[in-house]
């Protein structure tokens, strides 16, 4: 069974810094592309961050661009979110995504569980 757990959030004052890490466990991938999204209680789930494995394309959110930093460990079944700069409106669970396309043919998405990140004024 492929799990994404994520790890890192809590409890961080504005101006803050929290590192998220993401890691798969279970069967080991070549994965095509992680991401990072979040949800805030009564809006939709959304894209904050995402950058294929070889860092050839990375994308940032408007709303954190120059604060975030998506990122791969040494190891090729982590990635990190390093967030700066935090803003209460920054609160929100946060997602680690991983698609792999083991095929030209087929692609798969995993989720995590998700870990909160509160950032108070």
């Amino acid at each position: 069974q492929v799990m994404l757990v994520e790890s890192g959030g809590g409890l961080v004052q504005t101006g803050g810094s929290l590192k998220l890490s993401c890691t798969a466990s279970g069967r080991s991938f070549s994965w095509y592309a992680m991401a990072w999204f979040r949800q805030a209680p009564g809006k939709e789930r959304e894209f904050v961050a995402g950058r294929d494995w070889n860092g050839e394309t990375i994308d940032y959110a408007d709303s954190v661009k120059g604060r975030f930093d998506i990122y791969r460990g040494d190891a090729k079944n982590t990635v990190y979110l390093q967030m700066n700069s935090l803003k209460p409106e920054d609160t929100a669970v946060y997602y680690c995504h991983g698609r792999v396309t083991p095929t030209i043919e087929a692609t798969y998405d995993y989720w995590g569980q998700g870990t909160q990140v509160t950032v108070s004024s």
